[in-house]
């Protein structure tokens, strides 16, 4: 079989899953098993990989499942916990007295919280986090997953303090080789790893100036009573002040401090702006704007996990610092976690795993329980049953409402994982293949030729939506690009800039991200609708960072030390 035929085989699943999720609107729990069993049957039968590689990838997937789950988890039992302590009332009366205008409140919980959220800790937290407490202030269900989406784009190359960047691009790159190129030209891996994370800042810095505006545009689009574009673009001084609120502070962290700060940086930076600048009414339209009465709403729209926002019977009402405290006590544990190495040890020092699985090298899972945010949440969890003074009866009813949550979500994972890891894995096997993602990349770039900088970040997004991670798409992918900028005589520092970022803009349509954000507010089986409502913004996403990598490449000439030079890539 041809390399061209094997490279269009590898896209089989994908464009099964895509076709029975958007096309045909089945639920992920009846598409993902399909969608595995093909994966391991190209793995097997084209990639002529090993049974044992097959399964040892499987049980890898499910490990990281559980990992999942373990976040998803404490993500519900946190809101739950608030939802029975009244934390969640107090919480809505206070975005009251900041702005009644649903608008409003989706750019401070989904894009600025979000973006703190995701630098802190990565791995689709902050989907997890801020679509329930969305949906806890009044939101539908669909809405806030699709908002929580759309937040999976401009602080996802920083997130989990760097965590895409060091490890992803770090690992992915073959930095002794790199090095002693670069050394031989009187540079060095340190000056050469600055510049790309600095583009990447900048690239994203660019494309997330219109981000909260077209959040908001989908928001009044979809789920306003006019089913209106207008009203979105209504907020635009607001909205793109809010992005500028973030994207300052955000590039400035990641060209001067380095890959670990700037989603935080921006985010924090930016509650500190618009919050105030938002009980002023600065730049806001004088309509308050809000979604339908709820009795009105779509099916599709509403999910299973009911969110009453009265006062708990028989308790004083809580104050809004004390309602917040919680989420402010998670990302501070969240930053200590990722930042303190004394801290971080010993949450790590509880760990199961299973190293080389069946004996398959390089096949291996951890689960840490504790380093994981779910483990954060849950000790957070704790802390609030005292701190709100909660009975025993009020955490057990939010225990066992977060458990039957939870099991929906684990029956689409345990396929659909898996069948990632098989995807990846697949680079050893019996016929001297590259892995089926690679093989995919590989098409991409020979049938598109010179024009292909405008497709690297596609590239990489494509990485993550097999994957779900920027992180994983980076280890992939990071050297194919910079060996395919080296072919082209062009900088590769700006082309794994741009995989970097097109890998952030595909957590958007990432199954497994929608499956997981989804399970949070009970909207499971409705995947398909989220992702044909986040692909507008991942194609704008990755439209706009092809074209400003072009004109990079071809306008304004950006280098490095390295272009031009005799190297081995």
């Amino acid at each position: 079989m041809s390399q061209t035929l094997l490279s269009i085989l590898a896209f089989v699943p994908l464009v099964l899953a895509g076709v029975l999720l958007i096309g045909f609107r089945w639920p992920a729990k009846y598409a993902m098993p399909l969608v595995f069993v093909l994966t391991a049957v190209i793995g097997l039968w084209a990639w002529d990989m090993t049974l044992n590689r097959v399964v040892a990838s499987t049980l890898q997937g499910l490990i990281l499942t559980a990992s999942i789950l373990w976040i998803i988890f404490g993500a519900i039992l946190l809101l739950n916990t608030l939802k029975h302590s009244g934390g969640i009332a107090a919480i809505r009366r206070g975005f009251s007295n900041i702005s009644p205008d649903r608008r409003v409140q989706a750019l401070i919980v989904a894009w600025l919280f979000g973006c703190f959220i995701e630098g802190a800790s990565g791995f689709g937290t902050p989907a997890a986090v801020a679509a329930p407490l969305m949906v806890a202030l009044g939101f539908p269900a669909l809405a806030a997953v699709v908002m929580g989406m759309m937040v999976q784009s401009t602080p996802v190359s920083f997130g989990a303090v760097g965590t895409p960047i060091l490890v992803g691009v770090g690992g992915g790159l073959d930095q002794a080789g790199i090095g002693a190129q670069l050394t031989a030209l009187g540079s060095d891996w340190p000056t050469f790893f600055h510049l790309i994370f600095s583009r990447v800042a900048i690239i994203h810095a660019l494309c997330g100036i219109l981000m909260p505006l077209l959040m908001l545009c989908i928001l009044t689009r979809y789920f306003g009573r006019k089913k209106s574009w207008s009203e979105g673009l209504a907020m635009a001084p607001f909205a793109v002040f809010t992005a500028l609120a973030f994207v300052i502070p955000y590039v400035i962290a990641g060209v001067l401090l380095g890959p670990e700060f700037p989603s935080m940086i921006g985010g924090l930076i930016g509650l500190a702006i618009v919050v105030p600048a938002a009980k002023a009414g600065f730049l806001l339209p004088k309509e308050t704007w809000d979604f339908a009465p709820a009795s009105e709403w779509p099916a599709e729209w509403m999910g299973k996990i009911e969110m009453k926002i009265d006062e708990v019977a028989g308790k004083a009402p809580i104050s809004v610092p004390m309602a917040w405290a919680p989420y402010v006590l998670l990302a501070l544990l969240l930053v200590a976690s990722r930042v303190f190495p004394g801290f971080k040890a010993a949450l790590m020092s509880i760990s199961f795993g299973w190293k080389d699985i069946l004996g398959e090298t390089g096949v291996s899972g951890t689960l840490e329980p504790l380093f994981l945010p779910g483990g954060l949440l849950c000790i957070v969890v704790l802390i609030t049953f005292f701190l709100h003074r909660m009975r025993a009866s009020e955490l057990g009813a939010a225990i066992s409402e977060s458990s039957k949550t939870l099991l929906g979500a684990g029956f689409v994972l345990i396929f659909t994982i898996p069948m990632v890891r098989i995807l990846i894995n697949s680079g050893v096997n019996g016929s001297d293949l590259v892995s089926m993602p690679v093989a995919m990349a590989r098409l991409v770039a020979d049938s598109v030729g010179g024009v292909y900088p405008f497709f690297a970040p596609a590239v990489g997004a494509l990485g993550a939506f097999i994957a779900g991670s920027n992180t994983v798409s980076n280890l992939m992918l990071s050297q194919f690009q910079f060996n395919t900028a080296g072919l082209l005589g062009i900088s590769g520092a700006l082309m794994v800039a741009l995989q970097s970022v097109g890998a952030a803009a595909g957590n958007m349509i990432a199954i497994h991200n929608v499956v997981a954000a989804s399970a949070t507010v009970g909207l499971l089986g409705r995947e398909g609708v989220t992702l044909r409502k986040t692909m507008l913004p991942t194609l704008y996403y990755l439209v706009l960072a092809g074209i400003i990598g072009m004109i990079g490449f071809f306008v304004m000439g950006l280098t490095d030390p390295l272009v031009g030079a005799a190297t081995t890539r």
